[in-house]
């Protein structure tokens, strides 16, 4: 009797409408990113970018809507967005092509600023929270550490490529990206982009090195060991934690 085929849930198509809409969600987020949106405008503006009707304020209002409310395509968020107000902007139609090509075009770096500028924000809030304590493990270890950070690396997938300019490409995964969370906060400290997909975790020990600080305790898994590495980590003044490895299934590079 063989077994049932597994999906990757990454590519199963479990609705072709987005998921309603949330007056409480709508107002959080736009609380939280609608000044964000307006203060990097000048940066927006030093990009030779016009103020256009897919600018930066409808540009993150689309992406924040295409995740939260799970819109299915391109196709689809444009009928939406003809439909309805999205976040803090008015519905307004727009054809596929138009919006497409946006996407194809909007600068990666104009999301970065408004991601970091959200993260500042964010731990501004988490700084001023005393409602909720922390853990006691995690606050025991805040005593003895400066900072308490994980590392991790997630292996993007391959775009769908339902647009026509992107079906000429060949198919290929879209890279790597790493990030750097405190444990604290649970907010991201670094991150960073690896366009070679298939990337071991141990070729990014130098950029490891030139982000933390002395004094802070390391938490990461297999992927990154290097015994050469934990070394540095200590001699600089920092501590680490991570899974014993299997050792009868460790070559000798790792010892």
């Amino acid at each position: 009797m063989s077994r049932p085929r597994k999906n990757n849930p990454d590519h199963t198509r479990r609705h072709n409408m987005p998921a309603p809409s949330s007056e409480a969600i709508e107002a959080h987020l736009s609380d939280l990113l609608k000044p964000v949106v307006h203060e990097q405008l000048k940066y927006y503006r030093s990009l030779g970018l016009r103020q256009r009707i897919l600018g930066l304020p409808l540009m993150v209002a689309a992406v924040l809507s295409l995740l939260w409310r799970q819109i299915p395509s391109v196709r689809e968020l444009g009928r939406t967005l003809a439909r309805e107000d999205l976040l803090w902007c008015r519905a307004v139609k727009v054809s596929q092509q138009a919006l497409s090509t946006r996407f194809l075009e909007f600068p990666a770096s104009m999301f970065e600023q408004v991601l970091w500028a959200v993260v500042d924000e964010l731990k501004r809030r988490w700084t001023n929270r005393v409602a909720r304590p922390l853990p006691p493990s995690v606050a025991w270890t805040k005593k003895r550490f400066e900072h308490i950070w994980i590392v991790d690396g997630s292996t993007l997938e391959a775009l769908f490529r339902k647009l026509k300019s992107l079906q000429e490409h060949p198919i290929a995964l879209a890279g790597k990206i790493y990030t750097i969370v405190d444990m604290a906060s649970h907010l991201p400290v670094a991150i960073r982009f690896e366009e070679n997909p298939n990337a071991a975790d141990r070729n990014q020990w130098e950029w490891l090195h030139s982000t933390l600080p002395k004094g802070g305790l390391l938490i990461f898994d297999r992927g990154f060991y290097d015994f050469s590495e934990f070394s540095a980590l200590v001699q600089a003044g920092s501590a680490w934690i991570t899974r014993l490895k299997d050792w009868h299934l460790s070559g000798p590079e790792n010892f």
